[in-house]
Formats: C-alpha cells, sequence, structure tokens
C-alpha cells in the first residue's frame, strides 16, 4: 500500500467494461510529510474521495480484486482508504 494525494478526477467516454460506472482518480504518491515522488497514476475509487485529500491506495491486481469482489481482471490501483491525518512516531525519552 502507499499513500498519495488526488491531484485530479479522469473522465472517460469509453473505457474497459470492469471500469464501467467506476469513479477515476489521478492520484500522486506521496512520503509520510507529503512530498511527491514518483509519477502520478490512474485508481479507482472505492472510497469517494476528492481532489485534495491524501488517501491509502493498493497498487496490485489481487488486492484489487478483492477490494472490488471480482474476479481479477482490468484493475490494478484502487484507492481504498481517506487518510484523516499521520503521526508520526516520537523519539523516546533519555533520562
Amino acid at each position: 500500500m502507499i499513500t498519495a494525494r488526488v491531484v485530479g478526477e479522469v473522465v472517460a467516454t469509453t473505457k474497459h467494461a470492469d471500469l464501467s460506472a467506476q469513479k477515476l482518480l489521478l492520484v500522486q504518491p506521496v512520503d509520510p510529510d507529503g512530498t511527491p515522488k514518483g509519477q502520478p497514476m490512474l485508481a479507482v475509487d472505492v472510497v469517494d474521495a476528492g481532489v485534495g485529500d491524501r488517501v491509502l491506495v493498493v497498487d496490485e491486481g489481487n488486492s484489487a480484486a478483492q477490494v472490488l469482489r471480482r474476479p481479477r481482471g482490468a484493475i490494478r490501483t484502487v484507492v481504498v482508504g481517506v487518510i484523516d491525518d499521520v503521526e508520526s512516531p516520537t523519539e523516546p525519552t533519555r533520562g
């Protein structure tokens, strides 16, 4: 799983049957501090995320099939959660 920021919505008038009635998002992978890394990717949205949201993304066909409850097919990348907050572990105190 990776964290990403939703940077856009994708509209396609013609698409694979596995994608019919699916909302598509453009997501940019990010570090925990929000710094972009890597290339943006397309993802199916199952949690009603929107532009600007930080999200949790699975990028593997078997995981996508399990989330969508269908046999493996044309979908590999799925937004599975909206991240409310990221907490960094604190340094242990030395005494």
